[in-house]
């Protein structure tokens, strides 16, 4: 990807954010975004990438924008014959100057729109501040494209057709939509995280974390967010290949994110009844502590996991307690566990299940079976980091079988 690709990827929901602060139709904004990205795409590698490219963005499509509003307004006149009131805003001079807030973390807050069930706000918000496609959405989320993308279809006409302003909620409504976009944000820094060519998803998603008001999920999910970022250098090889967390070089860990991420748990749980991120970050921080994976201390991280799916039991949480289960108890009571786990249809095919199953197989010795889950692993994932990362150690068990 092209420097100044990066940069457009940078700056859509900036984009997107300061037009539908401005005009409020989400959907037209969105259009007129994707115009004027294309638009750029078209000229900047010609002409050059201007000396403020968000400014340029944000004018051009506002202009793309107000064209078709015009059109639409037009178009509704001579069908209605009566006024119809939609708001025509030239740029104004913010286009070529600095915010006054951050229209991106509008964005997350509009996104979390009242008219939305909580998966369509985050499907949403993913498409609109992540830049995460269709497929990479649903991934995320552990559900059918297919089935995602017609859900994030249907929130938009949801949006339209609920005749509730599209604009900056009002103070009483934050505390209602913080824990979706909590969730938004979580799931962005995941992407980012996962991804070897998608840092600077992690990265704006802790700096948009460090926005918001401050209670005890908001420090968590910082705190979780840095504590995991801090392993980023060890993760994988020169090359881009996965390292796993037991084997990792700890000493390229971020002692500073480590240091900052474990103050903030430490005291948001001091002064925060308990929350899943916390809970997360607390575990987090467990694994950081520890010099060596020998020193890892199991017990507590299994205590803590029980507390967490008290508050959140999701599948994944779940199969994390089982491996967790499995490094104090022994592999084969992780096993146990997670067979217990395919039963649940969100996890039946997902890869994680089937990574988890052959590493603790590889554990217990059982090398035949633990080359066949490595190799259904690697099918089922469509991360390429990860096939590379699933079938070098299926090749490496096929010296031993």
């Amino acid at each position: 990807m092209t420097g100044f690709e990066h940069l457009l990827r940078e700056l859509t929901p900036q984009v997107l954010g300061a037009l539908v602060r401005r005009y409020g139709h989400f959907d037209a904004c969105e259009d007129a975004v994707q115009e004027a990205l294309l638009a750029a795409s078209q000229q900047w590698p010609r002409d050059g990438v201007p000396e403020q490219p968000r400014a340029w963005l944000i004018t051009v499509a506002s202009r793309r924008l107000t064209d078709e509003l015009r059109s639409e307004e037009a178009r509704r006149r001579r069908e209605n014959a009566v006024a119809v009131d939609i708001p025509l805003v030239a740029p104004g001079a913010d286009s070529a100057g600095p915010r006054d807030a951050d229209d991106t973390l509008l964005l997350l807050f509009l996104c979390c729109h009242p008219s939305l069930n909580r998966a369509a706000q985050i499907a949403l918000t993913l498409r609109a501040v992540g830049g995460l496609t269709t497929d990479e959405i649903a991934r995320a989320l552990l559900v059918p494209e297919d089935t995602m993308r017609k859900r994030i279809t249907r929130a938009k006409q949801s949006v339209r057709a609920s005749g509730i302003p599209f604009r900056p909620p009002p103070p009483s409504e934050l505390p209602a939509r913080l824990a979706a976009v909590l969730q938004v944000l979580y799931l962005i820094f995941n992407e980012g995280y996962t991804s070897t060519d998608r840092v600077d998803l992690a990265e704006e998603a802790i700096r948009l974390t460090r926005l918001l008001p401050t209670n005890g999920e908001t420090a968590g999910l910082l705190a979780l967010m840095l504590l995991t970022h801090a392993r980023r250098p060890a993760r994988t090889t020169p090359a881009g290949d996965l390292i796993r967390l037991d084997e990792q070089d700890r000493t390229l860990w971020n002692a500073d994110l480590i240091a900052e991420g474990t103050a903030i748990i430490t005291d948001a749980m001091t002064r925060f009844p308990l929350g899943s991120y916390q809970l997360q970050a607390a575990i987090a921080a467990v694994h950081n502590e520890a010099k060596t994976p020998e020193a890892t201390d199991w017990p507590q991280i299994v205590a803590l996991y029980d507390l967490l799916i008290r508050f959140d039991d999701t599948p994944i949480a779940l199969l994390n307690r089982a491996v967790a289960i499995a490094m104090l108890q022994g592999p084969q009571a992780g096993l146990t566990l997670i067979d217990d786990l395919t039963k649940d249809p969100r996890l039946t095919n997902h890869h994680r299940v089937a990574i988890a199953r052959a590493h603790l197989l590889e554990l217990a010795g059982n090398i035949p079976e633990a080359l066949t889950a490595y190799l259904d692993a690697a099918r089922k994932t469509t991360s390429l980091p990860e096939q590379r990362y699933l079938n070098t150690r299926a090749a490496r068990l096929r010296t031993y079988s």
